[in-house]
Parts: C-alpha cells; structure tokens; sequence
C-alpha cells in the first residue's frame, strides 16, 4: 500500500495532509525518516506519525442498540449519526448494514465488509428483520393472511414479500420480513389502516439484540454471529 494511503486509512487524515506530515518529516517506517508518498509500506512495517505508531483497522462486525432520533447515516444532519455513537479508531469506514428510521430504535449492524453487508441487505438471501410494533388501532382480524400473502404498498408495483406477523395483543405485534424498502413497515400497516406508533428492531436473521445493551451502546459480533449471516 502506498505511504500515503496508509497513513488516511489509519488516521482519517486526507490525502493533502497527510503529503503535508511526509513533508514535515513527521512520518517514520521502521524507524527510519521517509518523506515519499509513493513509498510502498509492506506487512510488518512500522509506521509511526510524530512518534505515534500508526494501525490499520481490521475487518470489525458491530452491533449497536440504536435511541430514538439518530440517524443510520455516515454524517451528522438534524440528527446525529449513530457512528458518532463509535468510541473506535475510523468509524467512518463502516458500512450500515440495513437503516433504520431516526424513530426506530433497535438492533443495527455495522462492519466494513462490503460482502458481508450485502447479505444482510440483499432480499435474495432472505436475510429476516424482525420488529416489534406498537399501532394506533386494534388490528384487523386478516392481517396475518394479508401479510403472508404480500402486501400492495402505496405507489409500489409489485406486492411486498411475504412477512410473519405474530398478535401479542390488539397493537402490539411482532412482524418479520425479508426486504428493506423505504418506510417498509409503517407502509404495510398503512395498507391494511393502520399506524405505527413505535417500532424497534429485535433480530436480523440469526443475530438477537443484546438486551445487556443499553440505547446507544454497542459491542462487537461473536464468530458465531458472524458466521449465521454467510450461511
């Protein structure tokens, strides 16, 4: 990898300021003085910063319980980023695997592997959601029927995939589905005269929310974990 590369993926330091630092003479591998950008750092290299020894960030698969009023977004806007929420080196590097509203709260997953997401994302590996949902009305006695057998959204073509609905009360339910399209779950009560009034995400295919987690903490997947999303 070039020098250069190598110092913004492990610091966040643009292109322009890390040339600067080489240049500066703030940079060393193995200890010794390198001012060319082009230079190639090979594994085992040390490359320290003024001192500081520099460290790439592996492949990292995170769980994350999400508050109210953040936002799966790589930036801050009217809300804060849930990455801000990261207390780890280049949180900027990873991928929201599956958004979630700045209302939902619940289960996110983030990593930077790109494959890795794509799974937990793409409706062809039927990779499941499920959310816990609080409605404004009692709920129609066919929505079990009318969720299985795929749901016309406003403005949609094509029917939604099926999905699981299980009662636990007049509105309170717990709905799986497979998709993830805009407002997808509030849509789908809408279609049958229904609101949502709150929504939390509990699992994503195999992998149950941590419930030791508290709104905004977060720690890192087990192997087994990992591994339930590649199956």
């Amino acid at each position: 990898m070039r020098l250069d590369k190598f110092i913004c993926d492990a610091t966040g330091l643009t292109r322009t300021l890390a040339k600067k630092a080489l240049h500066h003479g703030d940079v060393a591998v193995d200890a010794v003085l390198v001012k060319d950008a082009g230079f190639k750092v090979a594994p085992g290299m040390e490359v320290t910063l003024v001192g500081e020894l520099l460290t790439l960030p592996g492949t990292r698969y995170l769980m994350l319980n999400k508050p109210q009023d953040t936002l799966c977004s790589t930036i801050d806007e009217y809300y804060p980023s849930v990455l801000s929420l990261l207390d780890i080196p280049r949180a900027d590097l990873l991928h929201i695997a599956g958004r979630l509203d700045a209302d939902t709260t619940g289960l996110v997953l983030l990593t930077d592997d790109g494959q890795w997401s794509h799974c937990v994302t793409s409706p062809k590996k039927t990779c499941g959601k499920r959310y816990r949902v609080w409605l404004a009305e009692p709920l129609i006695d066919t929505a079990e029927a009318q969720f299985a057998a795929g749901v016309q959204l406003h403005g949609e073509r094509e029917l939604t995939l099926p999905a699981v609905l299980q009662r636990l009360s007049a509105t309170e339910v717990l709905l799986t589905i497979s998709e993830g399209k805009y407002h997808q779950v509030k849509r789908m009560f809408a279609a049958v005269g229904n609101k949502v009034l709150g929504l939390h995400r509990e699992a994503v295919g195999e992998i149950e929310l941590d419930p030791d987690l508290a709104p905004g903490e977060w720690r890192a997947l087990t192997e087994t974990e990992i591994a339930s999303v590649r199956r």
